[in-house]
């Protein structure tokens, strides 16, 4: 119990916490009126000037309830302890500050372990302080800590379902990273296996035929300029913090294998457009990827689909990819999946782009742009 506490106490807060959206200015645009209103229409409210004006002085906390979750919480507990000792004992009954429970939601949502230990302990003896001196009975007294507890719950619940997502976001992108150092690797071994047998022969006819070992040079400097600029690119991969699945050796020539009807779904046709010779070995490797990852995908979730148009169009400084199907209009993903998350991650790493979405009218696209040189920068 001790390391599960020290391990909670340690516990940082949670990253990227929204400081104020739009949802926040309504919300305390709605309370801050529905606080007096209360007050003027419920004849039964116990000490009304007290009330409403705890009711509507706390709903600004809310403003800062993911920056700051803790001063918020001491704030307004706090405050609500020392309203319901000006009252003589009785608590402060306004029916609006209910909105309180988004200040426990957020402190386990947003803060980080210390903050939510200390918070908790201010929320329960509020609680406890409310119950002694105020006492209603057992049932009130035991739905008191639910509500608190239920909270927390919901709160902490979606902290670690958020961890848990990014965790297993960040283990695709390591696997997509992995992979495409060893396509690299693969590449980098390739020209120096070529150097070594071109030295070799260079030295072989050195004495003999001295123009050819001249030749054996100008392709050993050629294949090692290659090889350097695989190098580099491995090496900026290998650098990144961040990264889907590859199978090696796979290319533009192999995306025929796609074609044709599947099993089960709709025909695939590629169509190949400009010069796609002297293409970096990575950046072939990642447009067969992210177009068989696309086909899978159409084959998988397009309903009623019954065509996928895998393009790549080559230019002078680029290579585009745009995969659609004609599959039923969808609605746009809140986040994007496993498999779009690789795809994008790919197409980053070699210092390209890629987007997937609905279609204007039906079906769904992906489009990724990639430079011919692969990695940049």
């Amino acid at each position: 119990m001790r390391g599960l506490i020290r391990s909670v106490w340690h516990e940082p807060r949670s990253p990227d916490a929204p400081r104020r959206v739009w949802r926040d200015w309504v919300l305390v645009g709605v309370l801050l009126p529905v606080a007096l209103l209360e007050g003027v229409v419920r004849p039964d409210m116990p000490s009304r000037v007290v009330s409403v004006g705890l009711a509507a002085g706390l709903v600004p906390t809310l403003l800062w309830r993911r920056t700051r979750p803790l001063p918020m919480v001491v704030i307004a507990f706090g405050l609500s302890g020392v309203a319901q000792v000006l009252t003589g004992g009785v608590s402060p009954e306004s029916n609006t500050m209910v909105y309180l429970l988004l200040l426990p939601y957020a402190l386990f949502r947003w803060g980080s372990g210390r903050e939510a230990i200390v918070g908790l302990a201010v929320i329960l003896v509020k609680t406890a302080f409310s119950v002694v001196v105020d006492y209603r009975g057992p049932a009130n007294t035991a739905a008191a800590f639910a509500v608190v507890f239920s909270v927390v719950a919901v709160g902490a619940a979606f902290r670690y379902r958020t961890r848990a997502r990014t965790r297993e976001l960040d283990q695709v992108k390591l696997l997509e990273r992995e992979q495409l150092a060893r396509d690299l690797h693969d590449t980098v071994a390739h020209h120096v296996s070529a150097m070594a047998i071109r030295a070799q022969a260079g030295l072989a006819m050195a004495a003999s035929q001295p123009d050819a070992a001249t030749e054996a040079l100008r392709v050993i400097e050629a294949e090692a300029a290659q090889a350097l600029t695989e190098m580099r690119a491995m090496v900026h991969v290998l650098r990144r913090n961040t990264p889907a699945d590859l199978e090696p050796g796979r290319g533009i020539a192999d995306l025929s294998q796609l074609e044709g009807p599947g099993r089960s779904g709709p025909s695939v046709r590629v169509e190949v457009e400009g010069d796609t010779a002297g293409l970096p070995p990575s950046v072939e490797a990642a447009i067969y990827r992210l177009s068989q990852e696309s086909v899978t995908n159409a084959r998988r979730h397009a309903r009623h689909a019954t065509r996928v148009l895998v393009r790549v169009s080559a230019g002078d400084t680029s290579v585009r990819l745009h995969v659609s199907d004609d599959g039923d209009p969808v609605r746009p993903a809140g986040t994007p999946g496993y498999g779009i998350t690789g795809m994008i991650e790919r197409a980053d790493l070699l210092g390209g782009t890629c987007v997937a979405g609905p279609n204007p009218d039906r079906g769904w696209s992906v489009t990724a742009v990639l430079p011919r040189t692969g990695v940049t920068g």
